[in-house]
């Protein structure tokens, strides 16, 4: 589990907040999730959908999901080994939450998106 700056999270009103951001915060780990959300991906399935992400950072950031209980990683005894990724249950109860994040860009990024491009 990633040090979250407060041990316990009731200690002000932002504390939960700030310990879900530990968890899944960051440029890379929303979208992760938001792909695993009704699949199972292999490591190069998931990086071929996030092209500005490095090898190693997509390493680092499900090593973290991993870490957290919110990614499970699958290996399979092959030669060349398989790895596949999906949600736990844990990270399945983030969906409603990734899912909100969607919509939310949807109505308040894409309009701006498509506006900007018209002008």
């Amino acid at each position: 589990m990633p040090n979250i700056a407060h041990q316990r999270l009731d200690c002000t009103v932002g504390c939960p907040v700030e310990g879900v951001l530990e968890i899944i915060g960051g440029k890379w780990k929303g979208v992760i999730l938001y792909h695993l959300l009704d699949e199972t991906l292999r490591f190069n399935e998931i990086r071929r959908r996030l092209p500005g992400i490095t090898q190693r950072m997509l390493t680092n950031q499900l090593r973290e999901l991993e870490a957290s209980g919110i990614v499970f990683r699958q290996v399979y005894a092959e030669v060349p080994p398989k790895v596949e990724y999906s949600l736990t249950s844990k990270g399945k109860t983030l969906a409603p939450v990734i899912r909100a994040m969607e919509l939310w860009g949807r109505e308040n990024l894409l309009p701006q998106a498509e506006a900007a491009t018209s002008r």
